[in-house]
């Protein structure tokens, strides 16, 4: 059976519906699974160890020169290269018009299906009139896990039951030397910004949470996406005892930051989740987005806390770090 998945954006996104590939190859281990997504996240879709062929998809950039010539060749490349194969069944777990026509595109073999959700979940950017390309459309109820949500869709059209925690497949990145700035001991990264100004933690907060961090010894990483978020990290490291403003990583690197971390502690945001499934010590910090959405339930490696307009205190995040890695030993005190 051939499979196409059709999930472009964004990166926590394509993170989340990552199960869906274990759920049907458990289901039916022959099976081939390629998907379609956009061109920045490709080399994380090829960390799934269950994808066959990733098909890149390019229209953030597409639409930046649509009458391009260029651009012109490379969409058409696209639509050849999504008619390549013939599918037994194609899924949309995005629900767009532009992912439905992505969809519509595909070839399908006699008899194959396509299949969408019938209905978005709370806050989701869901557009119904995507159900026009579906063959078969698959009711979520509102306020479905970002993760179930894909994998309801998947055993829905495949008849098999969910009844094991989300599997994510992830291999490691395969990095041809140890970037420079990867610590030998064990560190925690803080993942600190997001493009949501509502959903970051307060500065003081990280910087007790570091101090804390320090006294166990923990060096801190902090990485960031943009200047903005550079000037964050620096101001933060600079009330620090022990922390380190990372260089701009690129993709692959910034995955192996949260793949290595000892500890993990972030918002709600893509590089969080990544550390999330790949099953680290992760302590995911809830503060204007609703906990249900996304919070990482599959491993007891994973403390979820805060919730939207109830961001979770320093003490919540210590009390999370003693169950983690440990009580902090105390040095005993001599006469």
């Amino acid at each position: 059976m051939k499979i196409l998945i059709v999930r472009v954006s964004s990166l926590g996104d394509v993170v989340h519906n990552m199960p869906m590939v274990a759920d049907i190859l458990r289901a039916y281990p022959d099976a081939q699974i390629d998907w379609v997504v956009e061109e920045a996240y490709v080399n994380l879709v090829r960390l799934n160890t269950g994808v066959r062929n990733i098909i890149p998809y390019a229209l953030r950039r597409w639409r930046k020169s649509l009458l391009s010539v260029p651009t012109r060749a490379e969409m058409r490349a696209f639509y050849r290269r999504l008619r390549d194969e013939e599918y037994d069944i194609v899924f949309d777990t995005q629900g767009l018009l532009k992912t439905g026509v992505v969809m519509r595109m595909a070839r399908l073999k006699p008899g194959g299906k396509r299949v969408g959700l019938a209905n978005g979940t709370e806050g989701s950017g869901y557009e119904a009139a995507s159900r026009v390309f579906h063959t078969m459309s698959v009711p979520v109820d509102p306020r479905t896990h970002a993760v179930l949500r894909g994998r309801l869709v998947t055993a829905a059209a495949l008849g098999y039951p969910i009844d094991h925690p989300a599997d994510f497949s992830l291999r490691a990145p395969d990095m041809p030397q140890v970037p420079a700035w990867l610590p030998a001991e064990p560190y925690a990264a803080f993942f600190h910004a997001t493009a949501r100004p509502s959903k970051q933690w307060a500065p003081d907060r990280w910087v007790e949470v570091a101090r804390l961090l320090a006294a166990r010894g923990m060096p801190v990483l902090l990485p960031w996406g943009s200047e903005a978020e550079k000037q964050a990290a620096e101001q933060l490291a600079a009330r620090m005892p022990n922390a380190r403003v990372l260089p701009k990583l690129p993709m692959m690197e910034a995955v192996l930051l949260a793949q290595r971390a000892a500890l993990a502690i972030g918002v709600d945001t893509g590089l969080t989740h990544i550390a999330a499934a790949y099953n680290r010590p992760t302590i995911e910090l809830y503060c204007d987005s609703p906990r249900w959405k996304t919070e990482g339930n599959w491993s007891p490696s994973i403390v979820n806390l805060g919730d939207a307009g109830a961001p979770p205190s320093v003490a919540d995040v210590a009390g999370a770090i003693d169950r983690l890695l440990g009580a902090a030993q105390t040095t005993p005190q001599t006469a």
